[in-house]
């Protein structure tokens, strides 16, 4: 239960600041207003930043109940989570992020914010490739390493894995 107070506490406070207040700020800032007319492109771009926001948060609550911790570097999951969007893909967090990241740039149809949607990508696959990998490794030995043979880091398998590696 303690997991999922701290994630809870990370959601409200990191996610919501940071993915919402942050950002809203900015477009203010810059002058970039609301689309005056809702039109399919909108309509698409909410239904992409909805499923990545949907994703992120199925994450979040895998770390919190599967893990028993977050996704923050000083409290990170004290199990291996290989379950929920972890079964599909290694890094669906991210890929969440970057899907709400893009579907604002779309809704706006800003190439700013694409652009910024390119640059987050880039800096999570470095932070990924050369920090979190290598730590989930120290961390969890063989049971990452199984888990990175069956599951792909960025793109899903055409067949998902039908069982897990032991997560001891």
């Amino acid at each position: 239960m303690g997991g999922l107070v701290r994630t809870s506490v990370y959601v409200a406070i990191l996610v919501a600041g940071i993915l919402a207040l942050l950002p809203g700020r900015n477009l203010q800032w810059s002058g970039l207003v609301r689309p005056s007319n809702m039109g399919f492109l909108q309509i698409a771009a909410g239904v992409v930043t909805v499923a990545g926001l949907t994703i992120a948060l199925w994450c979040v609550l895998a770390f919190a109940l599967v893990g028993r911790g977050t996704p923050l570097p000083f409290d990170p999951p004290r199990r291996l989570v290989l379950s929920g969007p972890y079964r599909f893909v290694r890094n669906p967090m991210a890929l969440g992020v970057g899907l709400a990241l893009l579907g604002v740039a779309l809704f706006y149809e800003s190439m700013a914010i694409l652009m910024f949607f390119a640059l987050f990508m880039l800096v999570i696959h470095a932070m990924v490739t050369l920090y979190e990998e290598p730590r989930l490794r120290q961390t969890f030995g063989a049971d990452y390493v199984a888990y990175c043979e069956k599951v792909n880091r960025w793109l899903p398998h055409r067949s998902i894995p039908s069982e897990e590696p032991d997560s001891g």
